[in-house]
């Protein structure tokens, strides 16, 4: 199974570790490596009690498939940055010809920053479907992610019809204290990393931190996590 080809490979795990200084001495990391099949299980298990729908997949191609078989035809859509969405090719695939109306292509046609942030604002926030990653999945069932601008908290935690997060085994942590060292010492270098590269900027910031406990009780399966048997993302 052939899956569209990452548009963004300098900025993957492989690719910054070596060629950013900062980072090199995270490739070892045991943030960076994929779960055991038991941690797999124990992650699945937390998630499912605490109300989320789980998909357990082998590859990114799997991935990419269960994302697109997730999202109906005609259903508004947006993604978080995500390197994780990027390695399994469906950053690609959204901007080329989909059955879905992709929010993201609108918002960056948009070159006025106040109305570019306008629609990210509103039209972006509310899509039917919000596509993203985050930086631990415990095994306690709880998710955790970090974020610069603050974008990707209001979709996720309510404004979205529906969330897919699809993350690595990598992304699995014991617990809440574990979910923010991963956070701040592995995803956080890292990302600053990145924005060196995209932005021109020094480094990032955790300036937002979400963490979900459960599901919400007024809107069963809302989010889907996908958890992916490969290491995925940073």
């Amino acid at each position: 199974m052939s899956i569209p080809q990452n548009t963004n490979p300098a900025e993957t795990f492989a690719e910054l570790t070596k060629s950013d200084p900062k980072v090199t001495s995270l490739f070892d990391s045991h943030f960076s490596k994929p779960a055991s099949a038991d941690r797999v299980n124990a992650a699945k298990a937390g998630l499912e009690k605490n109300g989320f729908k789980v998909h357990v997949v082998n590859t990114r191609a799997d991935a990419f498939e269960a994302v697109k078989n997730l999202i109906p035809a005609g259903a508004s859509i947006n993604n978080a940055h995500s390197t994780t969405l990027e390695e399994i090719g469906f950053i690609t695939y959204i901007k080329g010809d989909t059955p879905w109306k992709n929010i993201h292509g609108t918002i960056v046609q948009e070159k006025d920053p106040e109305k570019q942030a306008d629609i990210r604002r509103t039209l972006g926030s509310t899509v039917d479907y919000y596509l993203t990653s985050v930086a631990s999945v415990t095994e306690t069932g709880h998710l955790a992610h970090g974020d610069l601008s603050g974008s990707k908290v209001g979709p996720v935690a309510f404004a979205a019809g529906k969330v897919i997060v699809v993350a690595g085994s990598n992304k699995i942590v014991k617990d809440e204290q574990e979910a923010w060292k991963r956070q701040k010492e592995h995803a956080l270098p890292l990302e600053s990393a990145r924005v060196r590269i995209a932005y021109g900027l020094p480094q990032s910031n955790i300036t937002h931190y979400e963490y979900i406990r459960t599901s919400s009780p007024f809107n069963a399966n809302r989010i889907q996590v996908i958890l992916v048997n490969e290491a995925l993302g940073y």
